[in-house]
Order: structure tokens, then sequence, then C-alpha cells
């Protein structure tokens, strides 16, 4: 492996889904711009999503007032009000920027013969505003904004390019303490770059692959989150991760998502025998939020010792399945499974991280010149649980919020100083590649048993025990080998393993998609609180994160 000289650019955004794609393009008509994707440029969270965007369009029967209402019940008293209010207020205008860049949403004749858009209802929304196109909106969106940046001059997508580490002015001994850069593998090449520039922004994603079964097992490792720990940057709310009720369950299967839409047109959660059990949890049956729901099938499947529930949603026409539902038809047909005439074998899996890095209205960080927007950010607008589709619109309007903000900061911004050239003079080629496939079979199992869908203290002690020493052999193996793209996932997850488990252990109630049955209720003795951790690498402490 090789290093690369410095490579400068205005702008470095790591990441290729829709938070980073939608600010490259803001911010493109101004600063050379370059995007990293990890892997190919449609490998992200955004081309897999399903349902769609929330927004509110329907105006004789829907407002903001509701939308704000539903996202801070979703969020269990833990979403912070003028973000989610930011955020609501910009659905309208992030859709309509989204169709000038090219994307197509389903459309059906209105009441006045004119075409408007179609309008999904999911769980916790209390009307119908979920735009969409079909049951496949995220490649939608994501191939429209890819065809868009790869038009542009001033934009370099780059594919296969693993930011390896941050880099800032405290790690090089300078002060102020800014962001200057970044070292990246370019896993083809096998090469390491130094990538110098006055902005970084972390748009990576979650980081559901902590876990043994998830939604996209394949992206989502929790690198943005490790990076900015690492650097300096505070963490909250790592507790909530949502785990999506639906997931196809074949042993033949790749994980497969069976969007929240199914339930929001009318789908049954059943048992084997045929008997609906939602009703027994919430009255909201199918519709409720997503972290009761999936806490019913967990229960349902433990308490019956089946492998799954199923998803019915045969009793409607064939023909509404197939028009509203292609890609799940599709998909499930590959593996004998006729959605019109049988039902969909499903389980919970991993799907989403509520916390993140901590960011501000304008999606800073902890470290000036250094943003993150999307999954990887802890905003404020999910609280303890985030409601369906409000993912993507997150994704859109802080990327306008951080175009806006570094358009302000950028001449302030000094230039970033001549980064040394990444070293590699004392490791060597690794003879145990064995060592990184077993301890990632066993961070992701210990997690999924001990730190899943229902916890308890004795769990989390045992997940942390393992953690420790997990934690050192994976260290010890980063510093005496030639690193890789699994060896940087792996590092990277273990460090957001511990994130998940210390953030868990903080909170002694149960609240939103953290339940523990060491304290089933919720704390009602003192105001809700945030959980935040604080790295020992010390930053400046200019964000709140807080709570009505």
């Amino acid at each position: 492996m090789t290093a690369h000289s410095n490579l400068h650019y205005d702008v470095l955004i790591a990441g290729s889904g829709g938070a980073g794609l939608s600010l490259a393009l803001h911010l493109a008509d101004t600063y050379r711009v370059a995007v990293l994707a990890k892997f190919a440029l449609t490998e992200c969270s955004t081309y897999y999503a399903q349902g769609g965007i929330s927004a509110v369009f329907d105006d004789e029967y829907d407002s903001i007032e509701s939308h704000i209402e539903d996202t801070l019940i979703a969020g269990a008293g833990l979403c912070d009000p003028d973000i989610v209010q930011l955020t609501v207020s910009k659905g309208r205008e992030s859709i309509e920027w989204l169709r000038a860049q090219g994307v197509n949403f389903t459309e059906e004749k209105g009441a006045d013969g004119n075409k408007q858009l179609h309008l999904n209802r999911e769980g916790g929304h209390s009307h119908r505003r979920i735009v969409h196109t079909d049951d496949a909106t995220g490649k939608a969106v994501s191939l429209s904004l890819i065809e868009r940046a790869q038009q542009h001059p001033n934009i370099d997508l780059l594919e296969h390019h693993n930011v390896v580490e941050l880099i800032t002015a405290e790690k090089l001994g300078l002060s102020p303490q800014r962001i200057c850069g970044a070292y990246v593998l370019d896993s083809k090449a096998d090469t390491i770059k130094t990538f110098a520039a006055k902005v970084v922004v972390l748009a990576t994603g979650g980081a559901n692959k902590v876990y043994l079964y998830s939604t996209n097992p394949h992206i989502s490792s929790g690198d943005g989150i490790a990076l900015a720990w690492r650097a300096g940057c505070r963490v909250g709310n790592m507790e909530f991760m949502q785990f999506h009720p639906t997931c196809l369950y074949h042993p033949s299967a790749r994980s497969f998502l069976i969007s929240e839409a199914v339930r929001g047109e009318g789908g049954h959660l059943i048992l084997p025998n045929g008997e609906r059990f939602m009703r027994r949890y919430d009255e909201r049956m199918e519709l409720a939020p997503r972290d009761i729901v999936a806490r019913a099938i967990d229960s349902e499947i433990k308490k019956h010792g089946i492998d799954c529930v199923y998803l019915d949603i045969s009793h409607k026409p064939t023909d509404f399945i197939q028009k509203h539902f292609p890609t799940i038809y599709s998909q499930c047909l590959e593996v004998d499974i006729d959605i019109s005439k049988q039902p969909i074998p499903v389980v919970p899996a991993a799907h989403y991280t509520c916390g993140g890095v901590l960011t501000d209205r304008d999606a800073r960080t902890d470290i000036p010149g250094l943003y993150a927007i999307g999954e990887v950010a802890c905003t404020g607008l999910h609280g303890a649980n985030r409601m369906a589709s409000n993912s993507l619109l997150e994704c859109l309007v802080f990327a306008e919020q951080a175009n806006r903000d570094i358009r302000r900061q950028f001449a302030n911004l000094p230039e970033p100083p001549l980064l040394p050239a990444w070293d590699e003079s004392q490791v060597s080629d690794s003879d145990e590649e064995v060592v990184i496939a077993h301890n990632w079979d066993e961070l992701r199992r210990f997690m999924w048993d001990y730190v899943g869908i229902v916890r308890t203290n004795k769990r989390l002690e045992r997940a942390m025990n393992r953690l420790v020493l997990l934690k050192d052999e994976i260290g010890e193996y980063y510093g005496k080998f030639r690193i890789s793209s699994d060896l940087l996932e792996l590092r990277n997850l273990v460090i957001v393993a511990e994130l998940i488990i210390r953030s868990a252990q903080q909170r002694k109630e149960s609240r939103g998609l953290h339940y523990t049955k060491d304290y089933p209720e919720l704390d009602d003795s003192r105001p809700p609180r945030n959980t935040v951790l604080v790295p020992e690498l010390k930053a400046p402490k200019n964000i709140k994160l807080r709570a009505p």
C-alpha cells in the first residue's frame, strides 16, 4: 500500500446518499467539492429506502401543526421542538427541490381531474402525507441526484473511497482546533490518500450493521459516528436504535425491508394460525409507531417459539398490490412468495440510528469546519424514536441548512496546512485475516442478543465485558497490520457498540426505542433528558441538545 500526495478541495463530503449529494449540488456552483462513496455511489441507505418522504400537501385535512404533533409524540418527549418545526415546515419546499432535480413522484388524478401527488400513510402519522415513487422512493431520489452530480464540473464523485481518520488541528499540534482534512483509503488502488479541505461533512449514514440482523447490512457501519468521536465530538442518544418491524424472513434471500406502507395500506400482522395480535399491544394496531410494533413481534416470536410472524396484504386486489408495491411484489416472487395470495414471513431488523454526532440547527459539530448531516447526526428531530419517512426529509433540510452556514463561514475559515502523508512504516501485511471475520461475527451476535429490542442490566453488563476484550484485540490488530475496508468498518463498529451500550446503561427507564425489563416504565420524576457522551479528547461545548 502506498501513500498519496495531498489532494485539495474546498469541501470534502463523506457519503453519497441523499444528504451528501444534496449538499454537494447546493454548493458546487461556488465551491469545488469531492464526494466520497465507501463502495459504489448507489450503495447508500437512501438508495434502499422504500417508503417515501413525509411532507404536508393535503391542505384540507392535514397541517404542519399535525405533522409536528405526530413527530413529537413518536419521539417520546426527547424531540427538540424548534428542530421539529424547522424540519417539518420545509417539507413541501424539499419535495419541490427534488422534483426540480428530476425525481418523479407517484401521482394520481384529483377530485378536480388534475394530477396531484399520491400520498401514503405510515405508522405514527395521523394523515396521509408520505410522498413516494411507488415503493422505491430512495432509488428514484438516489439515481436522480447521482445523475445531476455527475453532470456538474465542480463535483468529483470518488467511489470505493473510505475515510480512515479525520485530520484536525489538535491532532497536528496546532491551534485553534478546526478540521483540516482526512486520510482516505482508495480500496481499488490499495492506496491511502490525504485530502485537505476547509470544510469536511460527514454524511455516512447510521450504524445498524452493528447488529446481526439489519435492513441494509452492507452499508451502515457507523463510520461517521466513530470518526467524529475519535476526533473529539460528542454523541447523543445512541441507545435509541430503531428496529424496523418487518424485514423479509427467508433463508435464501438477502435482508429485504417490507415497507411501512404495506401496513399503511391495510396489511395485517398475523400469527401462523392467522390470528391478528397487534390489538393486544396498541389500539392503533398495525399503525402504531415502529418501536411498539417491533416489540410486539419480538414478544410473539419468543412467546410462541416461532421463527417469524406474517404480514398479510392478500385481502387487497392483485392489481392494487402490483400498482402500490411493485418492488416488494417482484422481490418476494423471486423467493416463491406471491404476496397477492399468501402472507409475507417477517421479523424485526435493526434499521435506523436515532442518535449520532451532536449538531446544531446549522449541522455544525463541536469542531469548527466539521459538519454532520443525515442519519449520522443527532439533530434533535427524532428524539427517542424516528417517525416513519422523516429521515429523507431530515437529509434534505439539513443539507440546505449546512449549505447556508458553509457559505456564511467559508471565507473566515483558515486554509488547511500542508498535511503529513499516511505513515505505514511500522506495519506489515496481515497473515490472519480470519481474525476480522471472527471478531465481526462475535460483535454483531452479542449486540443482537444483549443490546437488542429488549434489554436488561445483566445483558448490558455481559455485552460490555465482551466488548472490552474485543476492542483491545481489534486495536492491537489495527496497530500492527495494513488496513483494509473490512478492518476499518470493524474498528468503527466496536466504537459504536461501546457508545450504544454506555448510553443504554445510563438510561434508567424505558422510553421510545430503549426498553429494559429492569426499568419498564417512564421516569416521570424529572424532565426527559437526552443521553450525551463526551470523549476524553477535549472539544468546545458550543451545542445544546434539549428536550421541551
